[in-house]
């Protein structure tokens, strides 16, 4: 018998640990230091093209799909000295985003200390872009519904579209 509480014990406790919501997971990986952008306002605001998009995804990842208009920056090789030969402006309009906005709040923290003004996290990242119906494509420009999921545990955040696991 004790041992089946035990059982039970683990398991409920996995159970209340798990994240129920984008916002749940978000809430226990960030911290906020980057403020937030909506997939909703990043479209409105993608019509007068003057945002400059930041993809922080790993080269495999943005290979198989990203926004129309994104620039690949990466995470695990990412350097701020490339972005800031790129864009001279520190006060221009930035949205960095990754698959679900947790690598994307770390390298707009690393924007921000390289002096990076106006730099915002797309909230739910390519995952909440794809899940509202927006359109990505593939490196020709094409567009495509197949996205790379990141991992295994990731993947039940993406609703719609194709899964790739590349």
């Amino acid at each position: 018998m004790r041992i089946l509480f035990l059982i039970v014990l683990l398991c409920s406790s996995c159970f209340a640990t798990a994240q129920r919501t984008v916002d749940d997971l978000l809430q226990q990986y960030n911290t906020h230091s980057v403020p937030y952008i909506s997939v909703e306002e990043l479209r409105m605001q993608q019509v007068n093209g003057s945002i400059i998009i930041l993809d922080a995804r790993e080269p495999e990842e943005f290979e198989v799909s990203h926004l129309p208009s994104a620039q690949h920056i990466g995470s695990i090789h990412f350097s701020s000295e490339e972005v800031s030969n790129k864009i001279s402006d520190k006060d221009t309009p930035i949205v960095v985003y990754c698959s679900l906005g947790i690598r994307s709040e770390a390298i707009g923290e690393k924007l921000k200390k390289a002096g990076f003004t106006n730099v915002k996290n797309l909230y739910g990242g390519l995952f909440e872009w794809k899940n509202k119906g927006y359109p990505i494509v593939n490196p020709q420009r094409i567009e495509t519904d197949k996205v790379h999921v990141y991992s295994r545990a990731w993947e039940k955040w993406l609703l719609q579209g194709e899964k790739v696991y590349k």
